[in-house]
C-alpha cells in the first residue's frame, strides 16, 4: 500500500493511473480557478483525458518539493511541456491531498503558467 507522499507525488507528477485505486468513492478535485470534479469515476475521466491530451508532448519535471504529516500532503511542482510541433509551456502547481481512512479523499490544485524563457 502506498503512503500519502507516494500518491500525492505520483498524482501530481501525472502517473494518474498508479493512483486510482487509491481514490476515494465520493474524491473531490477543485481546480481552483477552473472547477470542481467529482467522484472517482469522474476523476478518473479527468485525468484519462488529461493523459490523452499529453500524448506526444515531452514532460520536464524542474521542481518537486513535497511535504506529507498523517492524513495530509502538499506537493509543489514546476513542469516544461513541450509539444512534438514545437510548442511549450512552463506550469507552476501546487497540489493539496486529505487522506481519509487511507483513500484520498479531496484534492485542491493551484496552477498558474509561467513565462517559459
Amino acid at each position: 500500500m502506498a503512503t500519502p507522499r507516494e500518491v500525492a507525488e505520483a498524482f501530481s507528477l501525472h502517473r494518474f493511473r498508479d493512483t486510482y485505486d487509491d481514490l476515494a468513492p465520493g474524491v473531490v478535485w477543485t481546480a481552483v480557478g477552473t472547477g470542481r470534479t467529482v467522484g472517482r469515476q469522474a476523476v478518473v475521466a479527468t485525468c484519462e483525458s488529461l493523459l490523452h491530451g499529453l500524448s506526444g508532448t515531452t514532460v520536464t519535471v524542474e521542481r518537486l518539493v513535497t511535504v506529507a504529516d498523517g492524513d495530509v500532503a502538499a506537493v509543489d511542482v514546476v513542469t516544461r511541456y513541450a509539444e512534438a510541433g514545437g510548442g511549450h509551456s512552463v506550469v507552476s502547481a501546487c497540489d493539496v491531498y486529505e487522506f481519509r481512512n487511507g483513500a484520498v479523499a479531496a484534492i485542491r490544485s493551484y496552477a498558474v503558467e509561467l513565462e517559459s524563457g
